[in-house]
């Protein structure tokens, strides 16, 4: 584990290499969990700040069951989370033509309609965050099946994970974390 501020971060997260394969996953993490996206506190009033605008963005059966059942839900074991279609897709979700889910706030931020690009949950995958009483924990925890392309693709890219997140390490911890982070890993994990 490497100790920045009051973060400890899986070695995994440094030594262990992953890009994305949309082509391969089709976006399989918006559907495969046992419950929607974590939701930070501050999470749940910037959806409600731009429901309106992604509404547009979501599928009548996402619309459907974020009318009906809220646009976040009480899980007991995750916490606040965003709802899910039958237990599967994020309700914020649509397949693009290639059949690929794709989040519905992103590509309303991607297209310049709001300023908050999706939950830190998300953005940060396969990267998972948890809490103790003093630190967040950042472990790395792809799926087995479902992310295997991503972990093909960064070995061949020689993509580390922290490297792939950069944009979404940055956002949740900063700027300076980032780069505390990424110094640890050229001294001590360059190969």
């Amino acid at each position: 584990m490497i100790a920045i501020d009051n973060v400890l971060v899986s070695d995994l997260v440094i030594e262990e290499q992953f890009v994305c394969d949309l082509l391969k996953c089709k976006g399989g993490c918006c559907e495969d969990g046992d419950a929607g996206a974590p939701l930070e506190k501050d999470e749940m009033d910037r959806i409600n700040e731009v429901y309106e605008t992604v509404k547009p963005y979501l599928t009548a059966e996402g619309i459907r069951e974020i009318e009906r059942n809220g646009r976040y839900n009480y899980d007991r074991e995750f916490g606040w989370v965003t709802p899910t279609i039958e237990g599967k897709m994020c309700a914020y979700g649509f397949k693009d033509a290639k059949g690929i889910i794709k989040c519905g706030i992103e590509q309303a931020y991607y297209d310049g309609k709001i300023s908050w690009k999706k939950p830190i949950s998300c953005h940060l995958y396969p990267v998972k965050i948890s809490k103790t009483k003093t630190h967040e924990v950042v472990n790395y925890e792809p799926r087995e099946t479902m992310c295997r392309p991503a972990c093909v693709q960064g070995k061949k890219l020689k993509v580390p994970a922290y490297v792939f997140l950069k944009e979404a390490l940055t956002r949740k911890f900063g700027k300076d974390f980032y780069e505390a982070l990424d110094q640890v890993a050229k001294k001590y994990f360059s190969q």
